[in-house]
């Protein structure tokens, strides 16, 4: 590949920061459209982000608490999340008010205007409509500093509602005094259990008007899951009320301890610190351009990556681990919010280059996690881990500092919970060790699985290459090859297998539960440990570009499932979602640098605006600006653990980033450096060979079953080997031909090996004889992405799993099921039974009702027995149940079934909102 070195400046010198750099950032960026940012106070890693709430129901657009579109607060609470797709936090709400108090939001909330509204690094204002009363709001690390200005005489009230947004697990208000209360916060979202205790400080006497509580003792303590406390005074026009509420996630001692960041009350003073906090972290990266508009979104984006991960110890570095006991930290600090399926990708890398104290706090903290929680956290928030997205990225994290040099963290004990991750039998790892790959029927997004389990693998080999462990090394850089067991060299795709074949039909513009939040298109470039490797599949330079150029040029709309992180297409380029980042630098892979310019100058001119619909997709906790600060450096790490960038030319005139050494560096537009910042750790100087692997083989069928006999093939990618099949566990024994022919139902194992003995990992399909001879005709009309192999998949004796995504569950929106069996003569029926799957999280409930009809002409049905339903929709288990008819001896030829819709999703579930209807989803029914 050609990459160019630069001509750099480097200065030694004590770094001063002249410029107000905070003075750029509009934290309305991303407030709309799909950006999920907020607009509040918070300081660059902090514990406390205080901003206004103005969405409580959970919907996707409100994930952080706020929305732009929006014209209504209902309070500020003290934790948002910045940019996820998922809804958590909002923890500690306080409303001021006028009047008599209430407890129903839909009162004591106000209108605003946006107007009246504004925001500033470290700081947020809003004028509230309802009772004119000015708010400001700032913050330190861990106190938020409100002011309200009564702009009435009256009664003024502050409400505290620890039911906001989510569900309250465990609540506690303890009256210190007329000055001070303690609160307790134990909720359920997201995060299972969230432990969150605040102080609450007024800097004038206040009693208490209303309450709402389960249970009040007699020293002025409240509890229960019911929980809201107003707090009043009389006031003339213009006076004030400032309330300070420090957070801890380990107890009342630790809140009180952490109340002491903000000694006073003088606002002024503490928003002017927290400007200076941003001014220093921002000062990291110094800008020179004439485009305020530019410097705007520059800035902004990089103080997106610096409002996460966040401190998660008090003062005297206590925090609350995985196993929810209190630690100490002891030589690093500890926080909490990894978005790592995102973050890996630019975000920890632009952390390597300008912030290396901090990766390795947050090393020690995934070392602590894996200590105190069994494991290396996937998608940690508030010491719980949520498991959302996929991978064991946090070794990618690891690696990548480990490569690039950056000390203080134990690398044996790191690389230690690294392996352990890669070596577990869960989410189709167990599987994936196997046989080399994950198939659909092992695991829901098997192809991403695949794919970055294989990715984290070749990060844990550098890791063992620089410790000097060779057999884990050559054994992760094998694993590292599994992508090549899913590349179908006839496609030239990485796509999806079941039952030992590839998964027919096949179109890579589908979104479906074979990728995450993505399809072919975009996974298929998801092989950045092994760039040569994937461009040689794909037939060389020329057509690996060709490649390219048919993904940028392709429709701008994806089939299949709606996803609503797919978005910033370009193509089938989709910049709004992660897996697609680094794709635009892949052309100087194949010595095509200006067109990874064209790309990537493309993006950062009209993706990234100065706009609240500035971003154009999740913000993904900074990944989606971390992007855009490293191409506007004209440097990406397209494989975190290599010690190298990809570049291209820079955006702006000139930078210089201030290094945590007291050293700079310069960027111009002639820059290209693929070694800018890094300070590399010697790699030993060892030839370990590893072996290429053999790719797995591939089984083909016209279908899983069968009615009397189905012939399968064998297929090789190489030519060149034998092939070794088993059928219900008999003997291995070479083939003497392509192709077999099965009467029964049959387990297949097979294998290959070549001229060297070399073998390939064993695979296994099994095809099922059907029962009977019956057929369906289905009148209703099934959703595309669940159709369970076409109507036959409803009787043809395979039951689906708990798990629907595997595919093996038809789906039914907005429409009741209705099906007939012809079971071609008259038969005595004894019971009927079609089974049911249930996911209320997912949309999908259990029929209301389940009627079964015979029939001898399949024109005149008589009712044969009804089954309602008994399974609570408000279950959010998965749940299988089979609707069994009364036992009954009835002869009949035909048989129908109508399954009754659930309808319009309840008020009480998330996707009431967005006017969502229920699915129907049905597997087997059986008729004995």
């Amino acid at each position: 590949m050609k990459f160019y070195k630069i001509i750099f400046v480097l200065f030694i010198s004590q770094i001063t920061f002249g410029q107000n750099y905070q003075h750029y950032v509009n934290p309305f960026i991303g407030t709309g459209g799909t950006g999920h940012t907020f607009p509040g106070a918070t300081v660059p890693y902090g514990m406390v982000q205080l901003s206004p709430d103005t969405r409580i129901d959970g919907s996707w657009e409100g994930c952080s608490g706020y929305h732009y579109s929006d014209n209504r607060i209902y309070g500020f609470s003290h934790t948002h999340l910045n940019g996820t797709g998922v809804s958590d936090y909002g923890d500690i709400l306080l409303m001021p008010t006028m009047g008599e108090p209430s407890f129903d939001n839909k009162i004591y909330s106000s209108t605003f205007s946006h107007k009246n509204e504004k925001a500033s690094a470290g700081f947020y204002s809003v004028k509230l409509d309802k009772h004119n009363i000015d708010v400001r709001l700032t913050t330190s690390t861990r106190v938020g500093f409100h002011e309200y200005t009564f702009n009435e005489s009256g009664q003024a009230n502050i409400i505290l509602d620890l039911n906001h947004r989510d569900k309250l697990l465990e609540g506690e208000i303890r009256v210190i005094d007329d000055k001070t209360i303690e609160v307790l916060r134990r909720s359920e979202a997201w995060a299972r259990d969230q432990h969150v205790y605040a102080r609450i400080e007024f800097n004038v006497p206040l009693k208490i008007n209303k309450e709402k509580t389960i249970f009040k003792g007699i020293k002025g303590d409240y509890h229960g899951t019911e929980l809201a406390i107003s707090f009043s005074k009389k006031v003339k026009k213009g006076d004030k009320i400032l309330v300070k509420v420090a957070l801890s996630p380990t107890g009342h001692s630790g809140a009180q301890l952490n109340s002491t960041e903000i000694p006073h009350w003088d606002f002024n003073k503490v928003k002017k610190a927290a400007e200076e906090l941003w001014n220093k972290e921002l000062s990291k990266i110094e800008v020179t351009s004439n485009d305020k508009n530019k410097l705007t979104i520059f800035y902004t984006a990089l103080y997106h990556t610096m409002m996460q991960p966040n401190i998660a110890q008090d003062l005297d570095g206590k925090y609350r681990g995985r196993d929810n006991k209190i630690h100490q930290a002891e030589g690093f600090d500890y926080y909490t919010v990894f978005s790592l399926w995102d973050t890996f990708r630019a975000a920890h890398p632009l952390y390597t280059l300008i912030d290396k104290k901090r990766t390795s706090d947050y090393i020690n903290t995934f070392i602590k996690q894996y200590e105190q929680g069994g494991r290396l956290p996937v998608w940690e928030l508030a010491s719980n881990e949520t498991d959302c997205m996929i991978g064991y990225h946090s070794v990618s994290v690891i690696a990548d500092a480990m490569v690039k040099g950056i000390k203080g963290f134990d690398y044996e004990k790191a690389y230690e919970a690294a392996k352990h991750s890669a070596m577990l039998d869960h989410l189709g790892l167990d599987a994936y060790k196997k046989q080399g790959f994950i198939s659909i029927d092992d695991e829901h997004e098997s192809v991403s699985k695949t794919l970055e389990y294989a990715y984290d693998d070749w990060c844990i080999a550098q890791m063992a290459e620089l410790l000097g462990k060779k057999e884990d090394y050559q054994y992760f850089m094998l694993r590292s090859q599994n992508w090549k067991n899913l590349f179908n060299w006839e496609t030239g795709f990485i796509q999806p297998k079941k039952n030992g074949g590839w998964d027919k039909p096949f179109d890579p513009k589908e979104v479906n539960n074979n990728y995450t939040e993505a399809n072919g298109w975009q996974y298929t470039f998801f092989v950045p440990q092994d760039i040569p490797g994937m461009i040689e599949a794909m037939g060389g330079e020329a057509k690996f570009e060709a490649k390219l150029d048919e993904m940028f040029n392709s429709v701008s709309e994806t089939s299949g499932r709606h996803q609503v992180d797919i978005t910033g297409l370009i193509g089938q380029y989709a910049h709004g979602n992660e897996p697609s980042h680094h794709v635009a630098y892949l052309y100087n892979y194949v010595n095509k640098p200006e067109k990874t310019k064209e790309k990537v100058h493309f993006i950062l001119e009209n993706f990234y605006k100065n706009d609240p619909d500035g971003l154009i997709g999740n913000e993904d906790c900074g990944q989606m600006s971390a992007w855009y600060v490293l191409s506007s450096m004209g440097i990406y790490n397209v494989t975190p653990g290599q010690p190298f960038w990809t570049t291209t030319e820079p955006y702006f005139e000139k930078m210089k980033v201030n290094f945590e050494d007291g050293t700079s560096r310069s960027i111009d537009k002639l820059t290209k450096d693929d070694m800018f910042g890094l300070n590399l750790k010697e790699m030993p100087d060892k030839d370990y060979f590893v072996r290429n692997l053999s790719v797995i083989p591939v089984i083909e069928a016209d279908s899983k079953a069968f009615l009397d006999k189905t012939v399968i093939s064998f297929i090789s990618q190489n030519k060149e080997v034998e092939f070794f099949y088993s059928l219900n566990g008999s003997p291995f024994k070479m083939a003497d031909t392509t192709t077999l022919t099965l009467d029964k139902t049959t387990e297949v194992k097979l294998y290959t090996e070549d001229g060297y003995g070399q073998k390939s990992n064993t695979i296994s399909a099994t095809f099922f004889k059907k029962p009977n001879n019956f057929t369906i005709d289905i009148k209703s009309t099934y959703n595309p992405q669940y159709h369970a192999g076409g109507p036959e998949g409803l009787i043809d004796g395979i039951f689906g799993t708990e798990n629907w995504r595997k595919g093996d569950w038809q789906g039914y929106q907005s429409q009741d099921f209705e099906a007939v069996i012809d079971m071609q003569s008259a038969r005595e029926i004894n019971q009927i039974t079609a089974n049911f799957l249930q996911d209320t999280r997912s949309w999908i409930l259990m029929p209301t009702k389940v009627d079964y009809y015979i029939s001898d002409d399949n024109v005149n049905f008589t009712l044969f027995d009804t089954q309602n339903n008994t399974i609570d929709p408000k279950d959010y288990n998965s749940i299988i149940k089979g609707f069994e008819s009364k036992n009954k001896l009835i002869n009949a030829r035909y048989v129908k079934i109508i399954a009754t819709n659930f309808g319009k999703l309840p008020e009480w579930h998330q996707g009431f909102p967005y006017d969502g209807e229920a699915f129907i989803f049905i597997d087997e029914i059986t008729i004995k």
